[in-house]
């Protein structure tokens, strides 16, 4: 059985069944130990699965497809920051989610719930309305095809938009702050860390530590940083010696 095949016939089995053990797959599939952990691992890594401990659980198939759109890179680490990010929010909160492939995971998470969610990613604001989210609120202006997102074409300084939480990512991380690659996002995307009460970066673990673009906000602007366990302890330590909340995942 070649590994496409194999893969195809373990989503479908998910599929069915939602959960699977590591000793399920090895009898249904008829494979070794060792070939089922490696299947595991590498759908998990591109986001087709769950892992869990001793096995692992289906993902709905119909969000894969919209994720499998934009490519996601460390997508089990970046499946715990969204987790950890989706705990912060309380019923009846409204959240600003920028765009990125974390926030779509985020949004996946918080689909369903009490929760106004504020967006100008357009991927994640179709995966919203198509799972019938009851709260969407989709922020005007041009389209942009190559990022998926509307920006505003308003040239003051005043956003209509206000929120409990934002949720941002970004290239770069170090203790002057987050750092954008995209220059036009990025400004279009500061204007609106005043009318929130909570910043939060949402960033893997690879980027702490690096300059990449624009300095988008500085770290006093900053309130939680939710980034992996495999960081880089001694950045994590700098970071916190600046009086940064960090949650590691």
């Amino acid at each position: 059985m070649n590994e496409n095949y194999r893969h195809k016939q373990l989503l479908n089995l998910l599929d069915e069944r939602k959960m699977l053990s590591t000793t399920d797959i090895i009898e249904l599939l008829q494979i070794s130990p060792a070939t089922a952990r490696r299947d595991i691992n590498k759908l998990s890594e591109q986001g087709r699965l769950r892992k869990v401990r001793n096995g692992a659980e289906s993902l709905k198939r119909d969000n894969i497809l919209k994720f499998n759109q934009i490519t996601i890179n460390n997508a089990d680490e970046k499946r715990r920051i969204a987790e950890a990010a989706a705990n912060l929010c309380q019923d009846g909160d409204s959240l600003i989610l920028t765009c990125g492939s974390t926030m779509l995971m985020l949004s996946n998470s918080l689909c369903g719930k009490d929760l106004q969610i504020i967006t100008n990613f357009l991927p994640l604001a179709n995966h919203l309305i198509e799972h019938d989210h009851g709260n969407v609120v989709i922020m005007g202006g041009q389209y942009n095809k190559n990022q998926a997102i509307t920006l505003s074409l308003n040239q003051n300084d005043q956003v209509p938009y206000s929120a409990n939480i934002m949720f941002t990512s970004g290239k770069g991380f170090t203790v002057d702050g987050l750092y954008k690659s995209d220059m036009l996002i990025a400004n279009s995307e500061q204007k609106m860390i005043p009318n929130v009460d909570k910043l939060v970066v949402l960033l893997d673990s690879k980027k702490l530590g690096k300059r990449a673009g624009m300095l988008f906000s500085e770290l006093k602007q900053i309130d939680i940083l939710i980034t992996g366990k495999e960081a880089d302890p001694e950045i994590i330590e700098q970071l916190k010696q600046k009086g940064l909340e960090i949650i590691l995942v």
